[in-house]
């Protein structure tokens, strides 16, 4: 498709949202193919109508939540409104950029919404005197931070803020990534030296253009700022500045700024400065590079900060387990307040159209179809493995996901997505030499690929289905993509297609190869990319179109680990074609982690309802239960003792790893039974749908059971650790309620005290224990089990209240029930074991006590062993510094 075709088609999406959204009726699909056709004619568009009416839909479709904020007290964040004297020219360009992008003017609004609310919790800059402000706005992995704080330096500018940083992460690609992203949406136009042209906002008529001091080769140095002859304090327009988190670049600017620019009294006295931390998250805790360690350029963005008189610090951060929460350790006392978020913290709600953890991980239905687990890669390249490792070949698994990929594309043609990007990322090693050997493995095959396809996707089946490539494409269609309702004979006559502007990339600091989508775009062509790589993949740098990962990767870092999650993003009209690879662990590790992220923010929208302040967030992700792993997986020295506080509010401990041991369980069984058989100490048992109920157990009797019940060693400290704070609520509870979940169908025995099984058969045997998928034990909707209609009524009022228009979480049940909660299962069967039967245990709590009183202090030795026990193998002796 040629450049003009692919502009016509942009014209034509944009005038078709445009419509739609003005309508307050709705459009049968006939009707909207009849306005389509009409615009598709009005800007000499010749192709499909099809992807140009799937995009409007989606993007009529899409809308994002407000988010909400907690604030600290006294702060008048009306300052916005209240002044008349702004005139939005930036933010105003910005926003038609985007709409010239082919975002809907619904997200636009609610775009441009959130920045303005974002903007009000910064300090006016016209205030006077000397003043700070520190924020925190959590987003979602590939949501669209970018876009939020695209806004929120727009806006800025247009107040007033003059001075303006952007620490776009630690690698270049990434820093050049988001000053092309700056130019086009904020300066105007391109820093490339080489061509300095009018791009993106700059194409508006009379655009004022800020400054940049840096461009899209080189980072801040004092060559390119001395060359620029610019000082800060003449600067009548806003100067902006996209630098790497490096402690040799921070100290550089810090000098330049000092030496050059400051007054007598070291203070910058007339400047506002804002400073847009995109990388708060990211912790570079086991790094062994000077440059990067997370004390030293922390105390550098400190002394940057103390340079002037007037500035705000706002960081970005993809989850709620933000670094400046869990780990003080990584700043000094001095710079730990300095960069606190004592003022703000903004929580972003994620876009509907958003193809978040919740879709990849949490929704049951949608994970099955999306994750693969990885089970034959350690046979071919390990998880720990040296930069010598020989490959020899690939695991079938990885060839597998390439089928996929091809077949995908080919569907995404098929459906007139020909002009739109599509990639693949494989990361299965960190090493340089590694990566560009499956590089030249994945060649050697889709040379393959290519020449059967080429030589049979134009011939009758008779004649093609003795090819063993196109016998495996076929099979990759039937098993993978039989209801996205595409007829093989479809596929086949676009599989030739697949590989015209097919690309195979290495992505990483020694590379010389760059992935360059805009390249292809400003050829009127769109890239099919296969990009192999390792930690340049996986922090920050957005791969369009991303539709199969595989990625089987170890990591004690655990932001780099969610980091690594690309295949989050926005999938219009392809979202049923995406895959992604990993080993079982990774799944369990993201789905655990998933789950407490999104209980994160459902208790930032509690505490904003309840008038707490930043610092009380704080501390409640301090004593979160899962800080231990965390802190763990990002410091796993050997032999550190770790004390962290713990505050299980809200929250469920479940007992996800499990003893092999068949007399353990028989023992674990027959406890059941025994307490099964005295009600746990109530007057009657109620039954249920799903089992019976004790109701008003005494905690002393749950607690009296769990003692006696035996966990996996790798469990022992998490139960004691529950336990204790079971017995800490027993001053404000007597009793709670105990679950015996029983599946009927599966061998339940009323009579004999025998629960029927719940099959598990996704976990997998680790050593002498069992680990469940996704570390969880029940099924969602466990908790309603037992509740009063009113308690479901009342729960699905707390869903609405927390923004959910989906069913209420177990934590809305958890809410209403207003007790401790035991619930009891039989596993069976579990894995490969046909005849496993294995009893576990949750343990869930009411929310609402988060005072000191109920902590409790867990101290563990961390070394390999312990992180062995609690994540598997996720976690080796190998670092994750960078791509070597």
């Amino acid at each position: 498709m040629s450049v003009n075709q692919i502009e016509s088609q942009k014209r034509a999406t944009n005038a078709l949202i445009a419509v739609l959204e003005a309508l307050s009726e709705t459009l049968t699909r006939e009707e909207i193919e009849e306005r389509a056709k009409l615009f598709a004619a009005g800007f000499g568009y010749e192709g499909p109508l099809k992807p140009v009416i799937d995009e409007a839909l989606t993007a009529v479709d899409s809308r994002m939540g407000a988010g909400v904020s907690l604030v600290e007290a006294g702060h008048d964040d009306q300052w916005v409104f209240k002044r008349d004297d702004i005139k939005w020219t930036y933010s105003e360009a910005y926003e038609s950029y985007l709409e010239n992008q082919k975002m809907s003017p619904s997200m636009v609004r609610s775009l441009s919404d959130v920045g303005t609310k974002i903007l009000g919790h910064l300090q006016d800059p016209t205030s006077e005197g000397i003043w700070d402000r520190r924020g925190l706005v959590i987003g979602h992995v590939q949501s669209g931070k970018t876009a939020n704080y695209m806004s929120v330096i727009a806006k800025a500018a247009d107040a007033g803020y003059k001075f303006i940083i952007v620490i776009a992460g630690v690698h270049n690609n990434l820093r050049k990534q988001t000053q092309e992203r700056i130019d086009e949406g904020f300066v105007g136009r391109s820093s490339d030296p080489e061509n300095r042209k009018i791009i993106g906002v700059g194409l508006n008529p009379d655009y004022p253009h800020p400054a940049t001091l840096t461009n899209i080769n080189d980072d801040f140095s004092k060559r390119t700022a001395n060359q620029s002859g610019w000082k800060i304090n003449d600067l009548n327009k806003p100067t902006v500045l996209v630098i790497k988190k490096n402690v040799r670049t921070l100290k550089t600017l810090y000098v330049w700024l000092k030496e050059m620019n400051a007054q007598a009294n070291d203070v910058i006295a007339d400047v506002p400065m804002l400073m847009i931390d995109d990388e708060a998250d990211n912790a570079s805790i086991n790094t062994n590079k000077p440059e990067l360690d997370p004390t030293q350029t922390n105390a550098m963005l400190r002394s940057i900060l103390g340079l002037f008189a007037k500035s705000c610090y706002v960081g970005y951060t993809a989850t709620p387990f933000a670094n400046i929460f869990i780990d003080p350790e990584s700043y000094d006392e001095d710079v730990y307040e300095e960069l606190f978020p004592r003022d703000f913290i903004y929580s972003l709600d994620a876009p509907n159209t958003y193809f978040g953890p919740g879709k990849v991980f949490l929704d049951d239905d949608s994970s099955v179809r999306i994750v693969r687990p990885i089970v034959d890669c350690e046979n071919y390249l390990p998880l720990s493995h040296k930069k010598d490792y020989p490959v020899i070949e690939l695991p079938p698994s990885l060839y597998e996901a390439i089928n996929q990929f091809i077949v995908a594309r080919a569907i995404r043609n098929l459906r007139g997505q020909v002009n739109q990007h599509c990639s693949m990322m494989i990361n299965i090693s960190r090493f340089v030499d590694i990566q560009s050997a499956v590089q030249n493995r994945v060649s050697r095959y889709m040379k393959k690929v290519r020449e059967s396809v080429k030589a049979n996707y134009a011939m009758l089946d008779s004649a093609s289905q003795d090819d063993e490539v196109m016998i495996a494409l076929k099979a990759c269609l039937d098993s993978e993509y039989s209801d996205c309702d595409v007829s093989w004979s479809d596929v086949k006559k676009h599989l030739n297609g697949v590989f015209e502007n097919l690309r195979i990339f290495v992505v990483n600091n020694e590379s010389d190869e760059t992935l360059d989508y805009k390249k292809y775009e400003r050829d009127g062509n769109s890239l099919t990319a296969i990009a192999i790589g390792g930690l340049s993949l996986s922090r920050g740098l957005t791969i369009e179109g991303l539709t199969v990962s595989y990625m089987y990767r170890n990591t004690r870092m655990y932001d780099t680990l969610m980091q690594m999650g690309r295949w989050f993003g926005y999938r219009p009209g392809f979202e049923d074609l995406c895959r992604v690879h990993l080993s079982q662990a990774s799944i369990n590790w993201y789905g655990h982690i998933a789950e407490a992220s999104e209980e994160l923010r459902q208790q930032i929208k509690r505490m904003r309802r309840q008038g707490m302040s930043p610092e009380q967030f704080g501390l409640y992700v301090r004593t979160h239960p899962d800080r231990l792993l965390i802190t763990a997986a990002n410091k796993m020295r050997s032999g550190e003792k770790v004390t962290v506080k713990q505050n299980f509010s809200g929250k469920i401990v479940e007992s996800y790893i499990l003893p092999f041991d068949q007399r353990i369980n028989e023992e674990n069984e027959a406890l059941l039974a025994e307490y099964w058989k005295k009600r746990f100490g109530c007057h009657a048992l109620e039954q249920t749908d799903k089992g019976w109920l004790a109701r008003e157990a005494k905690i002393s009797e749950i607690d009296e059971f769990l003692m006696q019940f035996r966990t996996h060693p790798g469990f022992t400290d998490r139960k004691a650790a529950a336990r204790k704070y079971l017995r800490k609520l027993s001053n404000e509870y007597d009793f709670g309620d105990v679950l015996l979940i029983s599946v009927s169908d599966n061998g339940e025995d009323e009579k004999n005290q025998r629960l029927g099984t719940q099959e598990r058969a996704q976990a997998e045997r680790e050593g002498d224990a069992w680990r469940m998928s996704k570390d969880r034990v029940a099924s969602r909707g466990d908790e309603k089990i037992g509740l009063s209609p009113q308690q479901i009524e009342e729960a699905k009022g707390l869903a609405l209240e927390d923004g959910d228009d989906r069913k209420p979480f177990d934590f809305h049940f958890r809410s209403v029930r207003k007790r401790p909660l035991l619930m009891l299962h039989v596993l069976g069967p579990v894995g490969e074991d046909k005849d496993a039967r294995v009893p576990a245990f949750g343990l869930s709590f009411p929310p609402g006590h988060y005072e000191p009183k109920y902590e409790t202090e867990v101290e563990v030795v961390i070394n390999p062993v312990w992180g062995e026990g609690m994540q598997g193998s996720l976690f080796d002796t190998f670092g994750e510094d960078d791509d070597e």
